[in-house]
């Protein structure tokens, strides 16, 4: 029993001091392994995108390692690089453990990142020209894209693009600005550039005569005056996707080619249909479906004034230039209208014939691309003065006329086949197929001159309109009006039938000018 009790004794001693050595090698060997504050969370395990990075006994320590790894990253590449970074922070609490070093949670941070990037981004200098936009490399290929776009219109180079604060945008946004590279102030007129129109060159004394008064400080510079760009151009930089960023060559092309945009033309005296086709190489038929509301058919009347949709190959960049010119021209004299209330507008008459004249010019001329836009005369020497043509017109808008009845037309005006004995073979009005009986609207309004039997017309009335112009309805049922009554447009007036020489129940209607038939469907509303 005495020698149990010793080994008892002997084994207390042993795990005692067994204790002791641990801990003392935690301490000594360990340095690692901190005491740590008994708190609800003192230590924090931290992840980044799903993967342990390490241990911090401070959590708001995180913040400052994840940015100091960005840095790290970010200063590999001189594009913007887009990281994904989801960060999550895991605390326990532990009497004794373990945290990491500042640096080795870093670097871990470091190498995530590096695993995560979603894309690089490059730098770029993004040109907006309205809803149209390129990206370039370098400030220099755009500048290089803006003097190719007016290029054209700019041979010699001497008018040179720049780019320039625009202060009324709050961002930082560049726009354009085209000076002449050098200007040259001329005292003397040595060899100014001219344009003969009709002629030949005129001498240089001739020249200096024609484009200048008898005043010797009136003098004139000749050539290109002013070049701007028509649009509106937006510089940012930017950063973005390597694929979208274009070459100058590409950029050059995609900028300066011809597409087809909508523009509005407004009709101008003198302007026909065919006309306006052929100086927006459009067909007709083209200019008619684009404005439907305006033009019906190819004989539809144009009025001075009237906006039409046209399609016009344009760049996407359009260059404004001015050119001081000198010329000869024959021109005309504006037409002097003598306005008559007692007329409608469809009556005109020439009261003057004009005459052409003959003078020599100085003028700025502005184009849009290759479209002259404007004209302003600062010299001319008449040498033949033109004289006015002189036009009185009537101001009192004209009655329209309508369809008398809603039917399908059976037989329309001009030549035709008999279609039965007694028939004419020219045909002077226009059949519409109706049942006998149907209302008879007036055309338009008037006074009824004759209401009643009209041999071959049958049953029939006739009615003056103000305008000068009449119309006939014949083969009715029934008449409802009399002569001398004044009707009203859309008014009913008869009943369609089947009376005098006719086929078949449909009304015959006609339109009369000074007496004689015309087509009424050109004058139907």
């Amino acid at each position: 029993m005495s020698l149990f009790t010793k080994y008892v004794k002997y084994i207390k001693y042993s795990h005692y001091l067994a204790m002791l050595g641990t801990a003392l090698l935690i301490f000594v060997c360990v340095p690692g392994f901190q005491k740590l504050e008994d708190t609800r969370s003192n230590k924090v395990s931290v992840f980044i995108n799903g993967t342990q990075v390490g241990t911090v006994k401070d959590a708001a320590e995180v913040d400052g390692m994840i940015l100091e790894a960005r840095r790290a990253l970010a200063s590999e590449s001189s594009n913007l690089l887009l990281v994904n970074s989801e960060v999550v922070l895991s605390g326990s609490t532990d009497v004794v453990g373990q945290v990491d070093e500042r640096q080795t949670i870093v670097n871990n941070i470091y190498n995530v990142l590096r695993d995560s990037v979603m894309k690089t981004k490059q730098p770029a200098y993004e040109v907006k020209i309205n809803e149209f936009t390129v990206n370039l490399a370098s400030i220099d290929d755009v500048i290089a894209l803006l003097n190719a776009s007016k290029s054209e219109y700019d041979p010699d180079s001497e008018w040179k693009v720049w780019l320039v604060p625009d202060n009324s945008r709050e961002l930082n946004v560049m726009t354009t600005k085209i000076e002449k590279v050098s200007e040259e102030k001329k005292e003397t007129i040595d060899k100014p550039v001219v344009f003969p129109r009709g002629g030949a060159l005129l001498k240089m004394e001739e020249i200096y005569d024609a484009a200048f008064s008898a005043k010797s400080e009136n003098m004139y510079e000749f050539g290109v005056r002013s070049i701007d760009f028509d649009e509106n151009v937006e510089v940012v930089q930017a950063y973005v996707d390597g694929d979208k960023i274009s070459t100058l060559e590409e950029a050059i092309e995609a900028v300066t080619k011809t597409s087809e945009k909508s523009k509005k033309y407004e009709v101008v005296a003198g302007d026909t249909l065919g006309g306006i086709a052929q100086k927006n190489d459009m067909s007709i038929e083209d200019i008619i479906s684009l404005n439907t509301d305006i033009i019906s058919n190819a004989s539809s009347t144009l009025r001075v004034g009237d906006e039409l949709t046209i399609f016009s190959p344009e760049p996407e960049l359009s260059v404004v230039r001015t050119e001081r010119r000198y010329y000869e021209e024959n021109y005309d004299a504006d037409v002097i209208y003598i306005d008559n209330d007692e007329w409608y507008t469809n009556e005109t008459k020439v009261l003057q014939q004009p005459v052409t004249g003959y003078r020599k010019v100085v003028a700025d001329v502005t184009y849009r691309n290759a479209e002259l836009v404007s004209t302003d005369i600062l010299y001319e020497n008449v040498t033949v003065n033109a004289v006015a043509k002189i036009v009185e017109r009537g101001t009192k808008i004209p009655p329209t006329y309508i369809r008398p009845v809603w039917g399908r037309i059976s037989s329309g005006f001009g030549k035709r086949k008999a279609p039965k004995r007694g028939a004419s073979t020219f045909h002077k009005g226009v059949d519409f197929a109706v049942p006998i009986g149907t209302a008879v609207m007036a055309s338009c309004g008037g006074t009824v001159t004759r209401a009643g039997w009209g041999s071959g017309y049958g049953y029939c009335v006739y009615i003056q309109h103000p305008d000068g112009r009449s119309t006939r309805y014949g083969h009715l049922s029934k008449v409802l009006v009399k002569a001398g009554q004044t009707v009203s447009q859309g008014q009913k007036i008869a009943l369609s039938g089947n009376t005098g020489v006719s086929t078949g129940p449909h009304l015959h209607f006609e339109i009369l000018i000074g007496g004689g038939q015309v087509n009424p469907l050109k004058y139907l509303q």
